[in-house]
């Protein structure tokens, strides 16, 4: 299992291919705010965050995860639930 460090690691290493602004990326980045994804990067996005940690991210807690810090902790959490 993953420490929360190394999943946001490779949670920000899955944002690069998305982040067409070239947004600096900390975990105080907001999707909708700061990178200004719209539904369907966002849609992207988590399938390919979902892949990369073989888990399944529900639609209540993507409506809860604004942040980039808030995706860790809920990666995080999924992972040592399995």
């Amino acid at each position: 299992m993953p420490d929360r460090a190394e999943v946001l690691d490779a949670v920000v290493q899955e944002i690069e291919p998305f982040n067409n602004k070239n947004v600096p990326v900390t975990e105080a980045t907001g999707f909708q705010n700061d990178l200004e994804w719209d539904s369907l990067t966002v849609m992207d996005f988590v399938a390919a965050v979902e892949d990369r940690f073989d888990i399944v991210i529900t639609m209540n807690m993507q409506a809860e995860i604004e942040t980039v810090g808030q995706l860790a902790d809920a990666v995080t959490k999924l992972k040592a639930e399995q």
